[in-house]
């Protein structure tokens, strides 16, 4: 079969904005529309190995991933079973790091189809990645107030019942017991710290009398705009979870 026509094949399978580069003897690069989260595409090489077809991606996409973890991340607990699972689910071979899939009765559109999803699926890891981390600050910032704040005066997820009955402006912990309620908030990206923003404008228009504190797992990875609105209605910010400085403002003003 042409290349040409291999060409066709993948395109009226997967995508009309498949593109075939040669890089050698019987070797191409697959340009493709499938992107990371980062917005760099998938590498796809579609070459001959030992006299059959294959589809790679040259260990890319491990090297990728392991960017932001250790390789030893990948073979344990919740990323391994969405890595077997992607692979057995559409037939993918890791040879020790590189995901192959062979192409079989000349399904050169079918291969490539379950080539990228398999990929994409893998990639998800990502996602689990990030919600391991937020779990993380979060628990360390419950764990932060629980230390420092005694029980009959804190709680978690609180909200105002007379203005707020649905629960639409959660605050992750109310503190009383002082002259203005404190209302803190553990920050850990753009859209916890818009959503924010958000509820304490909100809270301007109710007839409370309340302080705000923010805490930031890292304020550096607040987009500049996002940051600048969110200090116009916050009173007090620490840019990241330093228990010896929030501890001391806490001792010093609440406490």
């Amino acid at each position: 079969m042409s290349i040409t026509i291999i060409e066709q094949d993948f395109q009226a399978k997967v995508s009309q904005q498949i593109e075939l580069y040669p890089e050698g003897i019987e070797r191409y690069r697959v340009f493709t529309p499938f992107r990371f989260d980062d917005g760099d595409h998938l590498v796809v090489v579609f070459k001959k190995s030992g006299g059959n077809w294959i589809l790679t991606d040259e260990a890319h996409t491990y090297m990728r991933l392991t960017y932001d973890l250790d390789e030893s991340d990948l073979r344990k607990g919740t990323r391994q079973k969405i890595i077997s699972d992607a692979l057995s689910a559409f037939h993918i071979e890791d040879n020790d790091g590189e995901l192959v899939i062979p192409v079989t009765n000349d399904q050169y559109g079918d291969a490539l189809f379950s080539f990228i999803q398999g990929i994409l699926q893998i990639t998800n890891i990502s996602w689990v990645s990030r919600e391991i981390v937020r779990s993380l600050f979060m628990e360390q910032f419950r764990a932060l107030m629980t230390d420092l704040i005694p029980e009959e005066r804190r709680e978690f997820d609180w909200h105002d019942e007379r203005y707020d009955k649905d629960g639409k402006y959660p605050i992750d912990c109310y503190i009383n017991g002082v002259s203005s309620p404190i209302l803190v908030h553990a920050l850990n990206n753009d859209n916890k710290t818009r959503d924010t923003t958000i509820t304490l404008l909100q809270f301007e228009k109710w007839p409370i009398q309340y302080r705000s504190i923010a805490i930031f797992e890292n304020q550096e990875n607040i987009g500049r705009k996002v940051l600048a609105r969110f200090s116009d209605v916050s009173d007090k910010q620490f840019s990241t979870l330093n228990r010896e400085r929030i501890e001391k403002f806490f001792v010093e003003t609440v406490i």
